[in-house]
């Protein structure tokens, strides 16, 4: 983060295995916490009022060079949450970006599903997906600066990115394929804390499957929404007055 190298890496030029080659983990250089450029790109995140996330190294110093300075990558490694924490310092809703190919989305839904747990009203994460066979790196060199700035205004919501891979998945106008969404919504819906994005999350998704926002609730083991709200104060039970407190 003070821009001192700890760990190098490489790219190989031509065919074979490995693509890409990184340092060993050390104390210094741990890849799940690390994310690369974070140095540069933090300063000019908070000029730009955006944090964008890439899948690679390559993809940020090709955005560098188009004149987008405010891109970090993680290091080979699927998103983890410390690097989540490390992102949100930055931007209360960094832009993940991700290759337009099915490995694109498949990294995307296990980012979707390390973030979950911290999804609330002041921590957010929006997706974009990029034309299929395109990567940051080779969309840029193409089409542009302008051009990949018009994508960014194209990416969804967390909330909006998980509807549509649930809902995408199955058969919503068959009874089963309703009640497959609500068993695959049910343990991802478990892990987004108690408030407002939980609830917007319920209410669109029972829409979609023909059920009240407190039947899903049950069906996914919450708490009911007629509940009281986390923090409030408990309350007492009353007890039916003894014929004596009656009488006094």
């Amino acid at each position: 983060a003070r821009g001192r190298v700890i760990a190098f890496g490489g790219r190989i030029l031509g065919d074979g295995e490995p693509k890409y080659l990184n340092s060993p983990d050390t104390p210094l250089f741990d890849k799940g916490r690390t994310l690369y450029n974070i140095d540069r790109a933090g300063p000019a995140s908070r000029k730009a009022n955006r944090l964008i996330v890439v899948e690679g190294y390559m993809d940020v110093i090709a955005l560098d060079r188009a004149g987008i300075a405010e891109a970090v990558a993680p290091n080979g490694t699927a998103v983890t949450e410390a690097q989540l924490e490390r992102m949100w310092r930055l931007d209360p809703a960094p832009i993940l970006c991700f290759d337009g190919d099915a490995a694109g989305r498949k990294a995307a839904w296990r980012a979707l599903e390390t973030s979950l747990p911290h999804a609330t009203d002041a921590k957010a994460i929006r997706f974009l997906f990029l034309p299929e066979d395109e990567d940051p790196d080779t969309y840029v060199r193409k089409h542009g600066k302008d051009a990949f700035e018009g994508l960014l205004g194209k990416s969804v919501p967390l909330s909006r990115f998980l509807i549509d891979e649930l809902t995408g998945r199955v058969d919503l106008a068959t009874a089963e394929g309703r009640a497959r969404c609500v068993h695959e919504a049910k343990p991802l819906l478990r892990q987004v804390p108690a408030g407002v994005i939980r609830l917007q999350l319920v209410r669109e998704l029972a829409e979609k499957t023909r059920l009240t926002a407190d039947e899903l609730m049950q069906a996914c083991e919450l708490a009911s929404l007629s509940a009281q709200p986390p923090g409030a104060p408990a309350r007492v039970a009353r007890t039916p007055p003894t014929p004596l407190a009656r009488q006094l």
